[in-house]
């Protein structure tokens, strides 16, 4: 399975930029950038998990959404998926985790942030090389976790 709308959408601003990634390009994008759009990867696939697991209203979805997103669920997330990773994988992560912010969210310990930008990190590594099947993987083994320990309850 591939992600055909995402794919569609970096071939149409590569055509509209004349700039192409491959992964030696991707690989040189600072760790910081890679979770900036890993970071919105992830945001839409649990919200759009949500949206079709709960017949809820925003408010509800809102705070199940937040369970996921925070910094202490996206770390708690690459915690228990990481055994599973590629060593190319695991050297994404450790840049994005290794990598300095400027800011500091108030309601994160400094740690599970950096876990947190790690894991966004590899998100948007797989997304920006097209590697669509390995990140289905990973997002489908995220929703089994959930499945049993069910996040937001």
């Amino acid at each position: 399975m591939e992600l055909k709308w995402m794919k569609e959408l970096l071939e149409h601003l590569e055509r509209r930029l004349h700039k192409k990634f491959d992964a030696l390009d991707v690989g040189m994008i600072h760790p910081l950038v890679l979770a900036y759009i890993g970071d919105t990867i992830y945001d839409l696939f649990v919200r759009t998990y949500l949206v079709m697991a709960y017949d809820a209203p925003v408010s509800k979805l809102h705070v199940r959404a937040i369970n996921f997103v925070r910094a202490k669920g996206q770390a708690d997330t690459l915690r228990h998926i990481e055994r599973f990773l590629t060593q190319e994988e695991l050297d994404v992560v450790r840049r994005g985790r290794n990598a300095k912010p400027g800011t500091m969210p108030r309601n994160a310990t400094v740690a599970d942030y950096r876990w947190a930008t790690g894991f966004e990190s590899l998100l948007g590594y797989l997304y920006l090389t097209g590697q669509d099947e390995r990140l289905l993987e990973i997002l489908d083994y995220i929703l089994d976790s959930v499945k049993e320990g069910e996040k937001g309850e």
